[in-house]
């Protein structure tokens, strides 16, 4: 089984922008279809509380012809068009999709953060992790936002086992950023993100990337878009991850990063499994 995970950061840019970031972001959707992925994970959709348009459905439907769709969207109180994710899995798997709401601050539960698909042996659930914002002002909030989501993550294990991805906000160990002495107090990098995110890996998960890759440094998945040159001198974090239940997590043949070329923001990330 292929997996993708990606941070889109605005589907209905990128299906119907006319940019060249939009054009680019086009090309990054081709790439992933060519993988031919049982499961596409997309964070950031950034879609209306109604979800997709029918352009929307029309640009997806010959995009991935093969692909049902599950989408959730920011809902009120929370922003309009505010972060949002969407599954798109292959018509054959059918899984049940379920939309937790796991006790976060207000109004986090409501912005469309979590889908999870459940299939007979195994889950699949994504997550796009609240960001801690400009001056930590979020930070607190993200904390109890960590522990909730590693409470979920318990739960559906108790139950079988899980495969997990999404944009997790946080770089874990200094090898997950090209400069972590000028960071430590930035969002993503705080010791309070970094511990949560351990103590997500010691409640009985692995970070597949490090598994299979070991200690490779100068891999990362986001670049800042408003430094222009970030991408160029590879200055990026590592903030998105595939993890899986330990037990499960033998079953890995892959996971890595797919290269975007000059795109800056997020990449796709891609687990390969055999389960």
């Amino acid at each position: 089984m292929i997996l993708i995970s990606w941070n889109i950061d605005s589907l209905n840019a990128a299906l119907t922008g006319t940019s060249s970031r939009a054009e680019v972001t086009r090309q990054v959707l081709v790439k992933i279809y060519e993988h031919k992925p049982d499961i596409i994970a997309l964070q950031e959709t950034k879609l209306r509380s109604t979800g997709l348009t029918k352009k929307h459905q029309e640009i997806l439907a010959k995009k991935f012809p093969e692909y049902e769709i599950v989408w959730r969207s920011a809902q009120e109180p929370a922003r309009k068009s505010y972060a949002g994710t969407m599954y798109l899995y292959k018509k054959e798997l059918k899984p049940l999709a379920t939309f937790p709401r796991i006790g976060a601050p207000e109004p986090m539960d409501d912005e469309g953060r979590i889908i999870t698909l459940e299939f007979p042996k195994y889950f699949v659930t994504q997550v796009y992790t609240p960001n801690s914002g400009s001056g930590l002002k979020r930070l607190s909030e993200r904390q109890s936002w960590d522990k909730k989501y590693c409470d979920y993550l318990k739960k559906l294990d108790q139950e079988k086992p899980v495969l997990a991805s999404g944009d997790y906000n946080c770089a874990h160990k200094e090898i997950d950023l090209k400069h972590p002495d000028n960071n430590h107090h930035s969002a993503g990098f705080t010791d309070e993100e970094r511990q949560g995110f351990t103590k997500l890996l010691e409640a009985g998960f692995v970070d597949t990337f490090r598994k299979i890759n070991g200690d490779i440094e100068g891999i990362y998945s986001w670049w800042a878009q408003r430094v222009k040159t970030a991408k160029q001198n590879n200055s990026g974090w590592r903030i998105d991850y595939w993890i899986t239940s330990e037990r499960i997590a033998d079953k890995v043949k892959r996971s890595e990063m797919i290269d975007t070329g000059l795109r800056a923001d997020h990449c796709p990330i891609l687990l390969e499994i055999d389960i």
